[in-house]
């Protein structure tokens, strides 16, 4: 095997890996991660067999000596396709940790892909950090439902949807956002002192190019909007982005019926339904009230786990 660093030449043959392979995600397509090329240096790496055939790609950026799986993506992590073995896999890590040194770099932070987002079983990569006498730096905890075992919701989220529906609400995709954002951006000055991530702009950019994987549900009242979410749909799990309720969604349940109608009737044929992480302060700090509400909605923890590994151990 041999390791190839990754340059925009190489897009169409990435692009149809991630499409093919058994853990890869609409986020790891070049054109999701290189909106934001202008925050982070591009440090992906191409796994190709002897024969050049591609074997795994591994979705990265640099910062000095350190290599990150990858900063601009919730998780990341090696992406490998169905035909990968715990052998193989192992022989992967070796060949990038020795190849990494040659660069100069010193360790990789590395983002492990949570199991609900895979075809099939894909954890030969827990298995391989263990090997390289990864440490485990941080734990973030989302909270998915597992829609074909859905668990019964809880009293106080049952209220609201009650009270949603007696107000004349209407739950549909939106495809004009920034009446959205509007509000999201309130709710976040409101409550942190701070701004979504991404932009109006940047986000419209993203759902122009993938309209099949981000979409904007919310609720409205007299054509008004209230409330909603950001959906990144991936083949086997929805998961909420940006959720915002405005004062006069609060009042009448408009947020929670936004949810109650993804989870029992648009992505009702979905494996899972996510959340997202309920943690500040690199994992260290739960967020009781954000997690009990998710829970409220039958939604047990999945656990996102960062791994630290060492280049000369």
């Amino acid at each position: 095997m041999k390791l190839i660093k990754y340059d925009s030449s190489y897009k169409a043959k990435w692009d149809e890996f991630i499409k093919t392979s058994k853990n890869g995600l609409f986020m790891y397509q070049r054109e999701f991660m290189e909106y934001h090329s202008d925050r982070f240096v591009d440090f992906s790496f191409m796994i190709a067999d002897d024969k050049g055939k591609i074997k795994a790609v591994f979705p990265a950026n640099i910062s000095g000596e350190i290599v990150y799986s990858h900063q601009g993506l919730t998780f990341g992590g090696l992406v490998v396709n169905s035909h990968s073995t715990v052998k193989s896999v192992l022989d992967i890590f070796t060949l990038l940790k020795c190849g990494l040194k040659e660069y100069g770099v010193s360790k990789i932070i590395y983002k492990c892909v949570p199991y609900i987002y895979s075809a099939i079983p894909s954890q030969e990569e827990l298995y391989a950090l263990f090997m390289c006498n990864a440490s485990l730096i941080r734990c973030d905890v989302t909270t998915s439902i597992n829609l074909s075992h859905p668990l019964p919701y809880g009293s106080q989220r049952k209220r609201s949807i009650k009270k949603a529906l007696k107000s004349d609400l209407v739950v549909e995709r939106e495809y004009e956002i920034e009446e959205y954002w509007e509000i999201l951006n309130q709710v976040l000055n409101s409550k942190h002192n701070a701004q979504s991530v991404h932009t109006v702009e940047e986000m419209k950019y993203l759902m122009s190019k993938f309209p099949d994987n981000i979409k904007l549900y919310v609720a409205k009242q007299n054509s008004v909007v209230l409330a909603g979410t950001i959906i990144f749909e991936s083949e086997f799990v929805a998961h909420t982005q940006y959720l915002a309720n405005s004062e006069r969604g609060k009042a009448c349940g408009a947020l929670d019926i936004v949810i109650d109608t993804l989870i029992s009737d648009v992505y009702k044929n979905k494996k899972y339904f996510d959340f997202g992480i309920s943690n500040e302060n690199e994992g260290r700090y739960l967020n009781q009230g954000l997690i009990t509400q998710k829970e409220g909605f039958g939604a047990r923890a999945v656990v996102h786990k960062q791994y630290e590994i060492l280049i000369h151990d």
